[in-house]
């Protein structure tokens, strides 16, 4: 459930609105920025037409009741989460009582919160869009207002996406399995998979060293120098693994239990000492549409900024 401290100077339910029913004077409503609600959505594991926040100015504040998960798009209203700050144009974790808080914005005008699970408001003629001028749909058929109480759907999509037993707090980290990977015995395997890494302090340009069970190496001896790339899972005798990144020497020795993927290797970036997270298995197809998507995202903010204004 979201609990509304501070709505703002329009905030509203919106999903992708109403159709076909135009020829009963009934309007589609829905969200302006049907493309910001969808990227939103999709980030989440959420169908395109889920409904989410759609968020006029600012400042607002919002009280999360339960774990989970939320997405930013459109304007960027300098989001924060317990005072920490968020990135627009991605998923980010919540737990039950953090407050997000979206100040206001210097470019554009509506940003869009989705959580997992979308905003669980009944349909009013097939939609739970709210239309303010015929004051139906939504919450109530108004904007929201302090005090206001919003039910939240089951986060079953998300947990599908990220993996069985994912935690909610866990960023996902997707890997293709690496050319030592069938000499790790099965526990190894599976720990590599379904347990949560946390981020050593010792983690620095060349690598990320995690913590967590031992991955143990049963079959093969020792191993020839060869070649490694940013992205590379190695596995030394203690079994905990590292990741390493652009500063990365350019040959090693350790086995090779994973890879993660080019367009995920950013998320390793932006993980403080510490944090947690978990990798997800993903085939090579997976890797190669995750970057192209990735570099349309950056072929569209070029054409946003040439031809926007």
């Amino acid at each position: 459930m979201l609990e509304i401290l501070r709505p703002g100077v329009q905030t509203t339910v919106q999903d992708l609105g109403r159709h076909g029913l135009r020829h009963l004077g009934i309007a589609q409503s829905g969200a302006l920025d049907a493309p910001a609600l969808r990227l939103g959505n999709r980030l989440l594991g959420n169908t395109d037409d889920c409904a989410a926040l759609e968020i006029v100015l600012g400042p607002v504040e919002i009280r999360f009741h339960r774990d989970g998960w939320l997405a930013l798009t459109g304007a960027d209203f300098s989001a924060t989460l317990d005072g920490q700050p968020l990135w627009c144009g991605w998923r980010w974790p919540y737990r039950s009582g953090q407050c997000l808080r979206l100040n206001g914005t210097r470019h554009g005008m509506r940003a869009y919160l989705a959580v997992d699970g979308g905003i669980d408001v009944p349909q009013v003629l097939g939609a739970r869009a709210t239309d303010l001028k015929a004051g139906f749909g939504g919450h109530h058929g108004r904007a929201l207002q302090a005090g206001d109480q919003l039910p939240q759907g089951s986060a079953a999509n998300l947990a599908r996406r990220l993996g069985a037993g994912h935690p909610a707090w866990t960023p996902a980290i997707r890997a293709l399995p690496g050319p030592e990977y069938h000499e790790f015995s099965a526990a190894a395997q599976a720990a590599l998979w379904s347990q949560p890494w946390t981020v050593s302090s010792h983690s620095n340009r060349m690598g990320y060293r995690l913590q967590g069970p031992e991955l143990a190496r049963e079959h093969g001896g020792e191993l020839l120098s060869h070649g490694v790339l940013p992205g590379v899972v190695q596995v030394p005798p203690n079994g905990q693994p590292i990741v390493l990144l652009a500063d990365a020497q350019t040959t090693g020795g350790y086995p090779r239990i994973a890879c993660v993927i080019e367009a995920d290797l950013w998320k390793l970036a932006q993980a403080r000492p510490g944090s947690e997270l978990q990798f997800l298995a993903c085939d090579a197809a997976t890797a190669r549409a995750a970057l192209r998507q990735q570099q349309a995202e950056l072929k569209r903010l070029d054409w946003s900024m040439q031809y926007g204004h």
